[in-house]
């Protein structure tokens, strides 16, 4: 061969073994190589001998390539995949010729082109099973440096993503596809094939230049020793390497994807997703079957190579392949789900939108297209099911990809401190059931700061409109083990959420009726009600004397529907009684002149005022009130910050809640802590004393720390005084106050579904209300009665007119007519709000019915009567002109 038609990297094995001989005594001279510098030595020696594989099995990918010893000049017989590995030692011992590698390869021989005929594409395929490339982790080098294993075993069995682009070239190049639908075929199709497809391996071409320098040490003699012990332990060896599975190279599946996608998918989609089909039928039949805690890693690649693919939610899929592998996916194991949730959360984090919107179609299309009746329900379609169950590891993975806190935090000694005997008894004893997966991957979802998809993502609408909440809610309270979203609430809107709340609530209320009515069969005083009677201008005073007595005689009471009777007055309260009731008392007990709670003017906000002299029996109070609203579903207008809803569900409050409880002061300590420089001492002057403002305008100070007005506040330990200080502030300094509130809140939803159903934003919108006033969607709900229609004059003018209002007056004519001025979770379109006909034409004003969310409505004859009408009506109507 001239020179001229040697390529330009000739030679690479006979350098490298020059200068290995060149500073082979240089380095025995200067020190003795370690164990490290032996093995890279050897993992260079095996990326070589790798080199020489390829070039014999799959050629260079130059056509007019002369090397006799690469495939791609034609003059080297078909070699097996052993007969390739033994000949590679031999050439790399001999400082055989390496050709430089093409990177769009072509057949090796214009011979082996597809044809369109049976039996060439059947010779094509069979010459593939052959020559298709060797993975690198194949080449096996043990700690005993004169071992050397090439294992080819199953080679043509699995994918990596430099076959896929050659198999794609040679298909492009022959106009002929078969071969590519039929490795898909055999890949997909098969856990184990699939499993060690596109598995983290170092690139051979990328390693080289660096493989030239580690190599130097190694001798020719090493190498033939090598080549002569190759069958050394070859059945130890072997079992090894066919038990251990790699990760999977999430890059270089979506960029095998990204090729293959580009070509139509109708040429291979048929076929990949019967392959699918068969793999999920695979899945369901081995799955079950394994044994606990045994390894997984097969599967665990599958599913993260199958659910990739950018089409699984569309066309066929959407309808056939996905469904399949969600019913087969009902079987992992809690392990296998957590090393998922771990690999979405971090390599695989950037999928996670995309596998949720697959899910998320499918459950979507399932309950639009399915019939439900009332023998089969949503929760009875195996395919919804199994995927939502699916959409748990993504929930969990979601959590891990965002911001999480200390679980430290959770305050889990809360209810077995209290003193209370009787309430940490009911505490542990209904404590939610913890979720297996939670456990295994350590992590709450009041850990969860910020995830990394926003939580409202995971909201299904056709689904939550769609499921039968009491249905669903008799699942969750059966012991058969029957499926309920009510286990899986992320999927579920939180108005639909409610609904479970709702239901149970009601059951209880119904139970402790019924208890009563059987006390009263026997003589025994009862009452089926928890019955208040309160004096307008002594509100505070009679409710607290009654819940005080009723909470100590039978706390139980607690848990009957609400009635409440304003002494003086005529009325039975249907629901609107109740609601005026909550608003006089939720005004008062948040008037200044008790100086229980403080106002954050900045957040608008208010917090427990931690020098306050009221007693706790105050503060049990209003922990009540709070729990009766949601008990009797009534929306309340209080404005407390979110911290006070994590810490209802058992988690203290952080540094991080200082933002909507006093944005000024986190802002302070942000930059406290975001500066870097020496100085910190002398620009901020601070020490580990605080001071604080009492309710009478006293400064009082209190050290984070012992003496902590002699220690400074440095850069070593700055976030020392930002946690002690926030914990102060939202913890220890009304510690007393929140526990008294506490104890009165979970007398009344302890034994509730609440902290299983609702997160803490959630919580907040259930007692306060959504803050999105659409009158759009009430207009849309309103129904009419009397002989109203939509159509009516006065109705155009009545909306007409309400859409001209301002949010304040909207806000007037919510409480006029439905008792709140409070949008009900689930937006206003939940009011279902009645208008009906009061009449013709008269100077009456307006009334409504605020216990049915009816508003009587004279027909006015004009719109400028029917606006002053209007207006004199909300504005004047609080004490009376509501029933």
């Amino acid at each position: 061969m001239s020179a001229s038609d040697q390529p330009a990297d000739q030679d690479d094995a006979s350098r490298i073994n020059q200068e290995a001989s060149s500073s082979s005594n240089t380095d025995n001279e200067t020190s003795n190589p370690d164990n490290k510098e032996d093995e890279m030595k050897r993992a260079a020696a095996r990326k070589l001998i790798e080199r020489y594989f390829y070039q014999l099995t799959d050629g260079c990918g130059n056509p007019g390539c002369k090397n006799k010893y690469c495939a791609s000049s034609g003059q080297l017989k078909p070699l097996t995949p052993d007969e390739a590995a033994a000949q590679a030692i031999q050439l790399f011992s001999q400082e055989a010729l390496l050709c430089e590698r093409h990177p769009n390869k072509i057949a090796r021989t214009h011979n082996n082109k597809m044809l369109s005929s049976d039996s060439d594409s059947e010779n094509s395929v069979n010459r593939n099973k052959s020559d298709v490339q060797m993975p690198t982790n194949d080449v096996i080098l043990g700690d005993n440096p004169s071992f050397l294993k090439i294992n080819t075993t199953n080679s043509t069995t699995f994918l990596t993503e430099q076959l896929l682009y050659d198999i794609i070239d040679e298909c492009e190049s022959s106009e002929c596809y078969l071969s590519l639908i039929r490795k898909l075929g055999e890949v997909f199709s098969s856990i184990e094939n699939l499993s060690r497809s596109f598995q983290q391996t170092q690139s051979l071409e990328s390693n080289f230049e660096t493989s030239k320098d580690k190599i130097s040490g190694l001798k020719k003699e090493e190498v033939r020793s090598l080549e002569g012990e190759k069958d050394k332990d070859e059945d130890s060896s072997a079992e090894t390497s066919e038990n251990s599975i790699l990760p999977v190279d999430l890059p270089a599946v979506r960029r095998a994807y990204s090729a293959l996608f580009k070509l139509k998918t109708s040429i291979f989609e048929h076929s990949l997703v019967n392959a699918l089909v068969t793999l999920a039928g695979n899945l369901q039949m081995e799955l079950p079957t394994r044994k606990e805690r045994g390894n997984q890693d097969d599967v665990v690649n599958v599913l993260l190579i199958v659910f990739e693919i950018p089409a699984l939610g569309s066309g066929d899929f959407l309808e056939t392949a996905l469904p399949a592998i969600c019913r087969a996916s009902e079987w992992l194991p809690v392990e296998v789900q957590a090393k998922l949730a771990r690999i979405w959360s971090g390599p695989g984090r950037s999928s996670l939108r995309n596998i949720l919107e697959n899910l998320q179609q499918l459950v979507t299309l399932r309950v639009i297209v399915t019939q439900f009746h009332r023998d089969f329900y949503v929760q009875d379609e195996n395919v919804i099911t199994s995927a939502t169950k699916l959409m748990k590891i993504l929930f969990y993975a979601n959590m891990l990809a965002g911001v999480l806190e200390s679980p430290d935090l959770r305050n889990e000694e809360l209810s077995v401190s209290m003193d209370d005997s009787y309430l940490a008894i009911k505490l542990n004893k209904t404590a939610p059931p913890i979720d297996p997966l939670a456990i295994e991957l350590g992590v709450h979802v009041l850990d969860c700061r910020k995830p990394y998809l926003p939580f409202s993502e995971f909201y299904n609408e056709p689904l939550s409109d769609g499921v039968e909440m009491d249905r669903d809610f008799a699942n969750y309270k059966s012991e058969m083990g029957k499926f309920c979203f009510m286990h899986y609430p992320f999927i579920l809107t939180p108005a639909t959420k409610m609904m479970g709340l709702y239901f149970d609530n009601r059951i209880r209320m119904y139970s402790e009726r019924r208890i009563s009515i059987l006390q009263s069969v026997t003589g025994q005083p009862s009452n089926p009600y928890l019955r208040l009677k309160v004096r307008r201008d002594h509100i505070i005073d009679d409710a607290l004397v009654e819940l005080e007595m009723i909470s100590m005689e039978n706390p139980n009471d607690l848990k009957k529907q609400l009635v409440v009777e304003f002494e003086g007055e005529q009325g039975i309260d249907e629901g609107g009684v109740s609601k005026e009731f909550f608003q006089l008392v939720i005004e008062e007990i948040f008037n200044p002149d008790y100086a229980m709670f403080t106002n954050q003017s900045e957040a608008g906000t208010v917090w427990f005022n931690p020098t306050s002299f009221e007693s706790d029996a105050q503060f049990t109070l209003i922990g009540i009130v709070l729990g009766l609203a949601i008990y009797n579903n009534v929306i309340l207008a209080v404005n407390f910050p979110m911290v006070l809803y994590r810490k209802l569900l058992g988690k203290r409050g952080s540094f991080e809640d200082l933002q909507d409880w006093n944005p000024t002061l986190y802002n302070s300590l942000k930059q406290l802590l975001e500066y870097n420089e020496p100085d910190v001492e002398e620009v901020f002057m601070q020490t580990f004393r605080i001071s604080y403002q009492d309710v009478f305008g006293s400064i009082i100070n209190y050290d984070l720390k012992e003496h902590g007005d002699e220690v400074s506040v440095t850069q070593e330990n700055k976030y020392e005084f930002v946690d002690l200080y926030a914990d102060f502030l939202l913890n220890k300094s009304v510690e007393k106050q929140f526990r008294a509130f506490y104890k009165g809140f979970q007398m009344v939803v302890d034994e509730s579904p609440l902290e299983l159903l609702f997160r803490p934003e959630e919580i907040e919108v259930l007692i306060c209300g959504s803050k999105n006033f659409d009158f759009d969607e009430l207009e849309s709900s309103t129904e009419y009665d009397g002989g109203y229609t939509n159509e009516s004059q006065i109705i155009k003018d009545f909306w007409a007119t309400v859409h001209a209002l301002s949010l304040e007056d909207k806000r007037k004519l919510l409480q006029f007519t439905t008792g709140s001025d409070r949008v009900p979770i689930g937006g206003l379109s939940r009011l279902k709000l009645v208008i009906a006909k009061n009449g013709p034409d008269s100077d009456r004003l307006p009334t409504a019915h605020t216990c049915f969310n009816v508003l009587l409505l004279p027909e006015y004859s004009s719109k400028e009567k029917l606006k002053d009408r209007l207006i004199k009506a909300i504005s004047y109507s609080k004490g009376f002109g509501m029933l």
